[in-house]
């Protein structure tokens, strides 16, 4: 049988970490993208099986050229049979007193990080009609007040995923998006610290007008993350979506997340909107 290589990017923690070592178990042979050796040795440290941490930054093009030279050496050739752009950020604010830095700062990351990577290893996968998994969120079908930067990261890679879908078919490539909803990972409290960071940033006026929602969010980041279901159960989703025969297009994770889109679904806009004022607190 063919080696299964698998690139995941982001995987010095949370989902990417779980992923990496979830694939390793299962026989993959993985690449884990980090972006600090230190974190590259500590989840290599913890794989039963085969992973190497490789070096990427998915904002630097140079890393993400090296790590393509690197699997290609690696595997001899063989290339790629999965690629699972996970690596992310969360920004978020009040969209009229947004730093345009930090909105272009999550686009990079979120977004144009994950096509460049995407780009770059399309050669490896074609070669063996690989799969391409991308980590969207259920922020990118339903979207939350005072996380515009966030969702409008993943909106826009659930319409790079479709395009892709279509685009790479007569290859054989499925391109697959997983729409975790709340899951325990540090990203809720690196949100939380980049919050503050925005928050620090605003003029008093925007203080004055958004600063109780600003407090409201933060604590329902904070709860968010503390129910979140571990980001095991997205591995096994990933793990699956891999290897299935026929794949779904996308696949929902977690209670919350199925929720969500059904009620964003069947409710008009304007009643959906007076439910999330309320569930947070909002005027």
């Amino acid at each position: 049988m063919a080696v299964r290589a698998a690139l995941v990017t982001g995987a010095s923690s949370g989902i990417g970490r779980a992923t990496a070592l979830e694939l390793a178990r299962a026989g993959f042979t993985v690449f884990a993208g980090v972006r600090k050796p230190e974190d590259g040795e500590a989840v290599q440290s913890e794989a039963h099986g085969e992973l190497e941490p490789v070096l990427i930054d998915v904002t630097d093009a140079a890393q993400i050229e090296a790590a393509v030279e690197r699997i290609r050496e690696r595997t001899r050739g063989g290339g790629l049979t999965a690629l699972v752009n996970n690596a992310g950020s969360a920004h978020s604010g009040a969209i009229e007193f947004l730093d345009l830095d930090d909105l272009r700062h999550q686009l990079e990351v979120n977004l144009i990080g994950h096509i460049a990577v995407t780009q770059a290893m399309l050669p490896m996968l074609r070669s063996n009609r690989g799969r391409i998994v991308n980590i969207t969120s259920i922020g990118g079908l339903v979207a939350t007040p005072f996380m515009g930067p966030y969702c409008a990261s993943k909106f826009a890679l659930e319409a790079i995923c479709d395009c892709l879908r279509t685009e790479l078919k007569p290859w054989g490539i499925e391109v697959i998006a997983i729409e975790p909803g709340s899951i325990a990972t540090d990203i809720w409290d690196r949100g939380v610290a980049n919050a503050e960071d925005a928050r620090a940033k605003i003029p008093e006026e925007g203080e004055r007008l958004y600063g109780e929602a600003f407090e409201t969010m933060a604590r329902v980041s904070t709860e968010t993350g503390e129910r979140g279901i571990p980001p095991q159960e997205v591995a096994r989703v990933i793990h699956k979506a891999l290897t299935v025969k026929r794949p779904r297009a996308r696949y929902l994770v977690g209670r919350d997340a199925r929720g969500m889109k059904t009620g964003n679904a069947l409710l008009p806009d304007k009643a959906w909107d007076a439910i999330v004022r309320r569930t947070l607190k909002l005027p």
